[in-house]
């Protein structure tokens, strides 16, 4: 009997195991064990014996080495199309389900960690007031979140604003600029003006989902005419978020996002050193999908997402 036979009277299929068919599927979409382990929170390894067994209980090989790269057979080729549709129709059938096994109406959020940790949190005890009824789960991870397998309602990107088959809605235009510490306006030799940056050490950004759409220091230093000032020198930080905090705590000056620094402007813990910033052609978006944009709680917290950026 082969694999995927009904097996007598019940009907019941013999099937692999899922979690073999689970590790195939991720390493055939990203052609890579590693990638595919960090994915399925596994380690590289587990994958490897997982994809062993599939192979071993099939008969067949589905992947094969290909230099340092990872290739399809051609098994794994007939397999990985209708293995991956399966996962999606699984993924959306739970996710269907869901507002409707839920007891209360829920809202389930995806945003990168930063934009949370600056923006949405300090924020979001308003729309919890106004909502008691509605709960809201929040994500936050740097990968773009797909919405035919997670279990997500509305994302918050920074981008161009270009998610084919999405609903898209701009929230709010970006600009960026320096920032310091009040303390370092008064230090020896103080901070007045963009020259001055030279005695100062710099903060760098290096998110790496937001520098395609976002100036480091030297660009930020060529753009403003000031080409003598060294720029690459100074602590870097992968989320905006920890770039900000080390700027409040005197560290340096740092290029911030105005949407993300925009509580630490009015609460004082940093200022402005001088006049000067630089309009993004990438912006924050609300992005979802039509199916759940039928929903009243998630046009409800859209509603009050664009309320809230308005008042940048």
């Amino acid at each position: 009997m082969t694999v995927g036979e009904e097996t007598g009277s019940s009907g019941r299929r013999r099937l692999p195991p899922l979690t073999s068919l689970r590790a195939f599927e991720a390493v055939a979409r990203h052609l890579s064990v590693t990638n595919a382990a960090d994915e399925l929170a596994v380690t590289p390894a587990a994958v490897s014996q997982q994809l062993r067994q599939l192979e071993d209980l099939l008969g067949t090989a589905l992947v094969r080495k290909q230099g340092r790269n990872l290739a399809l057979t051609d098994a794994g080729r007939a397999l990985q199309p209708g293995l991956s549709e399966g996962f999606d129709r699984l993924a959306k059938a739970l996710t269907d389900m869901r507002p409707a096994a839920d007891a209360r109406p829920a809202v389930r959020v995806a945003v990168a960690p930063s934009f949370a940790d600056k923006w949405l949190i300090p924020r979001l005890g308003g729309f919890i007031a106004n909502h008691p009824g509605i709960d809201i789960y929040v994500t936050a991870a740097m990968a773009l979140v797909d919405f035919a397998r997670d279990p997500v309602d509305l994302a918050i990107r920074f981008g161009a604003g270009r998610y084919t088959g999405l609903t898209v809605e701009k929230l709010c235009p970006e600009e960026v600029f320096p920032v310091c510490a009040p303390s370092l306006l008064t230090k020896d030799p103080p901070l007045k003006s963009i020259q001055d940056l030279q005695h100062v050490t710099l903060i760098h950004d290096d998110n790496p989902a937001e520098k395609e759409g976002c100036p480091d220091w030297e660009l930020w230093l060529s753009m403003a005419g000031h080409h003598d000032i060294p720029a690459q020198a100074g602590p870097r930080f992968n989320q905006s978020s920890m770039a900000l905090n080390a700027a409040t705590h005197g560290v340096g000056v740092a290029l911030a996002k105005g949407f993300l620094a925009k509580d630490d402007l009015e609460s004082g813990r940093l200022v402005r050193p001088f006049p000067g910033d630089q309009p993004l052609k990438f912006a924050y978006w609300t992005v979802s999908t039509p199916h759940a944009l039928d929903r009243p709680e998630v046009q409800r917290f859209q509603a009050w997402l664009k309320a809230e950026a308005n008042q940048h």
